[in-house]
């Protein structure tokens, strides 16, 4: 069954513009409830959100129908994505949902939801949900209806639990750490979490008026955190997104860490501790530098399509633990059950304290190819692999680099274009690389 509403990572669009209306939100409510009250379920599911100030006229429209179709409501308020898999575990609820739309502008919204386990729901839920929301609405009878409190003691349970991610003799006294908390859900969380493990913090985007979220801040936009760092001297800075599943990392010299190279320091240390299971997983867009990283160490590595679900999917098929993206979402799984931007972090800074290091040196082991993109714009879906002049093309493209780069051309998720990238150790000859298959896909299609 094909669904109409749930992409890859839940429901998002523009506030005001189907579905992110309060009407359709009241209807979504009422279905996931009817779905996890059908299944058998506790009978509580959690509420978070992050700043944005559409969030409140979404948080009451899902409270409404959670209620009216029998399910008891714990609100949490502003709290980070990962905070809310983790909190529907550990309270037993029957799901967790989550009211954002992640690094996007205020303007935007959208709903998550979370199993009980605190995993993405299956897509058998998600189709049965959607069969609800087109059948009519009926509020269970008035004995039945649900409840709704405030969940007071979230944000104290997430933060013990983030702090015992790192050994409990650790302590990050005399780090000085600038956070970016994108003026999004992590404002209140993260600060508490690395003062308490004693680095000396200072802080930016945490004054969230429910417009500033991720504007111009942010891991989406490193550049005020970097000239932070420098301009305070401190040893390193880190970058969240505004519900704090991503970040991003800038050394004491300014320069950014993205999430290949933290999923570099991080696959490292676990290794060198005896502590990595198997391999780490990337996806398509991974730098090849980190690739040929994992080989040197002799650590497996595979490529899932681009989004943390894949991800996600191929950990569990190979059993192993650790993989993510370059955009910072990384997954910890001996951690935790989903990308969680603090807990991340916390483990490149663990790496560092144990090993007496700097970021800026933890991360040379990995050297970041030259990486060129351009997009092809079509008007309709297109199979590249049924063109034999593309086909062509690549492999000559992929003779030339010799094992030392690679060719991707794959279509957007999100737009009508093809995006034609290669990777290799001359960045003038990617260029001219990418610039002549885009020629020949523009003259194929």
């Amino acid at each position: 069954m094909s669904k109409e509403y749930f992409g890859t990572d839940g429901i998002r669009g523009r506030v005001g513009e189907g579905p992110i209306t309060p009407e359709f939100m009241l209807k979504l409510g009422w279905a996931a409830g009817r779905v996890f009250r059908q299944e058998g379920r506790r009978n509580r599911v959690l509420i978070g959100k992050d700043t944005r100030i559409s969030g409140y006229i979404f948080e009451s429209a899902l409270e409404s129908g959670l209620a009216a179709s029998g399910v008891d409501v714990a609100m949490l308020g502003p709290m980070p994505t990962p905070a809310i898999a983790y909190l529907t575990r550990t309270f037993r609820a029957c799901a967790g949902i989550v009211i954002s739309a992640s690094h996007n502008p205020f303007n935007d919204n959208g709903v998550k939801f979370f199993s009980a386990e605190g995993t993405k729901l299956p897509d058998s839920t998600e189709e049965q949900i959607e069969h609800f929301i087109r059948q009519p609405m009926e509020i269970v009878p008035s004995s039945q209806l649900g409840k709704a409190a405030r969940f007071e003691d979230a944000k104290g349970r997430y933060i013990e639990f983030c702090k015992s991610t790192v050994p409990f003799h650790m302590s990050f006294a005399g780090m000085r750490v600038v956070l970016d908390c994108a003026q999004g859900a992590t404002y209140q969380v993260a600060p508490s979490v690395f003062k308490e493990l004693g680095a000396k913090v200072e802080t930016i985007g945490v004054t969230p008026d429910g417009l500033n979220i991720n504007h111009e801040i942010g891991s989406t936009h490193p550049d005020q955190l970097a000239a932070k760092v420098v301009e305070t001297g401190a040893d390193l800075g880190i970058a969240f997104d505004g519900d704090g599943d991503r970040v991003v990392m800038i050394d004491h010299k300014g320069e950014i860490v993205d999430g290949d190279e933290i999923l570099y320091i991080i696959a490292r240390d676990k290794m060198r501790k005896g502590r990595l299971k198997g391999g780490v997983v990337g996806t398509l867009m991974t730098n090849f530098g980190a690739e040929l990283a994992f080989g040197e160490l002799g650590i497996p590595f595979e490529r899932a399509n681009v989004g943390d679900r894949y991800v996600m999917e191929a950990l569990l098929r190979n059993d192993w633990c650790l993989g993510g993206e370059g955009s910072g979402h990384i997954v910890c799984l001996d951690r935790t059950t989903t990308g969680d931007g603090i807990i991340s972090s916390l483990q490149v800074l663990a790496a560092l304290s144990d090993l007496g290091i700097t970021l800026h040196e933890a991360k040379k082991g990995m050297s970041k190819l030259p990486q060129h993109m351009i997009n092809v714009r079509v008007s309709q879906k297109v199979d590249v692999k049924e063109h034999a002049a593309i086909q062509s093309a690549i492999a000559s493209a992929e003779r030339q680099f010799a094992g030392k780069g690679r060719v991707l051309l794959r279509p957007s998720g999100t737009e009508p274009v093809i995006r034609v990238m290669a990777e290799g150790e001359d960045e003038a000859k990617v260029r001219s690389i990418v610039a002549e298959l885009a020629k020949i896909v523009e003259g194929s299609i």
